[in-house]
């Protein structure tokens, strides 16, 4: 007997941020999946989405719900249909990857399905609200490489491009999760002068990096001193990742608050799988390592990649 087919599929990527320098800013896509079938729309009014998980349950909150509520409550609406869904995700939940974001954008997207006015730039901001910056949900629902801004109305700019297509991320997931609030705990309120104008320059070398295709220089544009010194105790691995000298190997950050650390990389990346299995080995023998292609946007144009 085969499995009834779903009334509507949501399809939501995982996401890197930050990419060193961006904190709290840039997001980028990643062709890692949630995806929620929908098996069943009851229109009873009561506006519950209930979740059948194929693999393990999420830990916390269901974030698929969370989204779909808050949606709901930004239109105003009283009173919505109930939605059966069954999830299927290979986002690994607190690792950096934004897991988080997809489910509640996973929710909102369940939400336009049944109700009228949910456009992209509503998800958005509602979702934005409840993480509480950018960087992530705005990869999730543009796709590529994503950066962002929250205006002081609480409105979020944001401005997606496509990534290099040569270019893909290799990506070291330890075993023991870190949950994000845990990373910003050891940020420090205040930094200097100096360290805002180094990570400002960098952002900007990055942009334009990716814009131009110069990949050259992305090693340079990953540099960052604004979170990755204050959070390298709470990941095993970062600084052996970040120094790591293996052919192919263009820049190297941490993967949002961590604790993933995504190499990115041109040509084969067999090498440095090999060397990120090497440098882990003692550090954390469970650790997975995934090559992650791009989930692009669908309205930009492919950029081409130059050296100089």
């Amino acid at each position: 007997m085969t499995a009834a087919r779903p009334l509507s599929t949501v399809v939501v990527p995982a996401s890197t941020s930050n990419l060193g320098p961006g904190f709290d800013a840039l997001g980028l896509a990643l062709e890692l999946y949630l995806r929620a079938d929908v098996t069943a729309i009851t229109d009873d009014g009561r506006g519950q989405v209930r979740c059948t998980f194929t693999g393990a349950v999420p830990p916390g909150d269901n974030f698929i719900a969370t989204g779909f509520e808050a949606v709901r409550a930004a239109l105003g609406l009283a009173t919505v249909p109930s939605v059966d869904v069954t999830v299927t995700c290979d986002i690994p939940p607190c690792a950096g990857l934004g897991s988080s974001a997809a489910a509640l954008v996973a929710g909102g997207r369940l939400a336009a399905l049944v109700m009228p006015g949910v456009t992209d730039s509503l998800l958005i901001d509602v979702i934005t609200a409840i993480e509480g910056h950018p960087d992530n949900v705005t990869a999730a629902i543009l796709g590529g490489l994503v950066a962002g801004c929250v205006r002081p109305d609480g409105h979020v700019v944001a401005v997606a491009s496509r990534w290099p297509e040569a270019v893909r991320l290799v990506v070291a997931t330890p075993s023991s999760a870190l949950l994000t609030k845990t990373a910003r705990a050891v940020l420090p309120a205040q930094v200097s002068r100096g360290d805002a104008i180094f990570n400002v320059q960098r952002v900007a070398l990055l942009m334009q990096a990716v814009a131009t295709g110069r990949t050259d220089v992305l090693r340079d544009a990953f540099e960052d001193r604004l979170h990755q010194p204050y959070r390298a105790a709470l990941v095993p691995g970062l600084e052996a990742v970040l120094a790591l000298e293996v052919p192919g190997k263009l820049g190297a950050f941490l993967s949002g608050a961590g604790p993933s650390v995504a190499v990115c990389v041109g040509g084969d990346p067999a090498p440095v799988v090999e060397a990120l299995r090497g440098a882990y080995a003692t550090i954390d023998p469970a650790v997975t390592i995934r090559v992650l292609d791009i989930h692009q946007p669908a309205h930009a144009t492919p950029l081409a990649v130059s050296h100089g």
